[in-house]
């Protein structure tokens, strides 16, 4: 037994008990302050669950809108393969330059991991990311 629920049952034995000492005539005042504690723990408990599922709603409205997908475009993707295409000229050059073939290897290797820290931050389920999931918790939950 829930310990609001040893709370209520004290508040109807202690109605129960002012109805037998004050008699019939109280009855009807004592019923209604009943019923309004009653209501009162209704509206606490049904306030609770709308606050706790808007914020829920909030959250995921949030993610929604920090998800790459929802801001990043086709446009804005192709654009990032080209600069980096584009800088992937020079950023060999010196490479070679500097330290031959190992420098090469490395130049590249740093493109490739821009462009797959891109392409993850743009599609999270391509590289076994997680997925969203919304809540499976019932409206009964407390």
């Amino acid at each position: 037994m829930d310990a609001r629920d040893t709370e209520l049952k004290k508040e109807l034995n202690a109605t129960l008990q002012a109805r037998r000492e004050l008699g019939e005539e109280y009855e009807s005042a004592l019923v209604d302050s009943f019923l309004e504690k009653v209501d009162q723990r209704i509206d606490g408990t049904v306030e609770r669950r709308v606050r706790r599922q808007f914020a829920e709603q909030q959250m995921v409205v949030a993610r929604d809108a920090r998800s790459p997908r929802a801001t990043d475009s086709w446009g804005e993707r192709f654009g990032f393969g080209i600069v980096s295409l584009v800088l992937a000229v020079p950023l060999s050059a010196i490479g070679v330059g500097v330290a031959g073939l190992p420098g090469l290897i490395v130049s590249w290797v740093g493109i490739v991991g821009v462009n797959a820290v891109q392409a993850a931050r743009t599609n999270p389920s391509l590289f076994g990311g997680r997925r969203h999931r919304s809540s499976q918790g019932g409206d009964w939950e407390d």
